[in-house]
């Protein structure tokens, strides 16, 4: 029996919770939010995924010594904001030798690490960690569907192969897919990008576009997390695949999708803080507008979508406003990389 520890008590760290404790695993989960596991453990639901029961046989802690003691695995579940402060917390209590894994998708600003660059930053700060391994594990996966076992795909990427095929052993089954990928950085890049273009997508609804907008920012939004991801010497590969158009697809069109429907409440005319609000859930692509257009500077990149998103939410820029400027661009061949 895999023994599993989860940071963070979230919907998409609850349905891995639900799931892998299904499979046979004792899994025990850990949150910072006050009140959140004795609530989770005494009515076995998480009240965003009002579907799904909680399995008795899954474990809660307050302690964060406990859920990282003596795991198989630890999934670091917790919103990206948060993943550096945990992994600060938890550095001491986690033993040299462990894989960790990785949900949260974004970039860190300023120092421009990705998540696994974070947590390998704080856990090896002391020299005494070394060993540890990281892997993550992203891909088109809503968390509502995962706790109604809704066939899905998803990759697990490390740069140590035997810890990636590790957690792709512990996760896979007939309702999860799991493909390992050796392209950690590209894998990250496109989970924390993808949710700017399903911004994107989101205000082009509440403007009242229509299909052929969508897909015209899918297909160019695309092409701009690849040419930023190329330049930064990720595998184009990486940017065909369940990472990169697969979660740009769920995230840009499903009614799931967080960024998205705060896109769409922006693009009704709410104030992006008033949409967050509304949402009630972290909105990562907000988080990560900042950190990709400081790496579209370092590395020379033009990203139009993404800098007409920053305009509207950081700068107040009228929606209709960026949409026309995007379309009034000098006319340009079409190159996917």
């Amino acid at each position: 029996m895999n023994k599993i520890g989860i940071l963070g008590a979230g919907t998409w760290g609850m349905a891995l919770a639900r799931m892998l404790t299904l499979r046979g695993n004792e899994v025990t989960v850990w949150s910072a939010v006050p009140g959140e596991t004795d609530e989770l453990a005494a009515l076995r639901r998480q009240r965003n995924l009002p579907s799904m029961v909680i399995p008795a046989q899954t474990r809660f802690t307050n302690y964060i010594e406990s859920v990282c003691a003596d795991k198989t695995i630890l999934v670091f579940a917790v919103p990206s904001i948060y993943v550096r402060s945990t992994a600060r917390t938890a550095a001491s209590f986690i033993p040299d030798g462990q894989i960790i894994v990785d949900v949260a998708k974004g970039i860190e600003p300023d120092t421009l690490f990705t998540m696994t660059q974070v947590l390998q930053d704080e856990i090896q700060k002391t020299g005494s960690h070394a060993n540890v391994s990281f892997v993550a594990l992203s891909g088109p996966t809503h968390a509502e569907e995962v706790a109604l076992d809704l066939p899905t795909s998803i990759v697990a990427s490390s740069n140590d192969p035997e810890s990636a095929r590790i957690v792709q052993s512990i996760f896979i089954s007939d309702t999860f897919r799991v493909y390992t990928n050796d392209d950690l950085e590209g894998v990250e890049l496109c989970g924390a990008a993808k949710n700017i273009i399903a911004l994107a997508a989101g205000i082009s609804d509440g403007l009242g576009y229509g299909d052929n907008t969508k897909a015209a920012l899918i297909t160019r939004g695309l092409d701009e997390i690849t040419r930023l991801g190329l330049a930064m010497g990720c595998k184009e590969k990486t940017f065909r695949g369940l990472a990169g158009i697969g979660d740009l697809i769920v995230t840009a069109t499903s009614r799931h999708s967080r960024n998205t429907r705060c896109g769409y409440l922006i693009g009704k005319g709410l104030p992006p803080q008033e949409a967050i609000r509304q949402v009630g859930m972290v909105v990562e692509g907000i988080n990560a507008l900042p950190a990709i257009l400081q790496l579209a500077k370092k590395y020379d990149i033009e990203l139009p979508i993404t800098e007409g998103v920053y305009a509207v939410i950081k700068q107040g820029k009228i929606p209709m406003d960026a949409v026309r400027e995007l379309m009034s661009r000098e006319g340009k061949p079409e190159t996917i990389i």
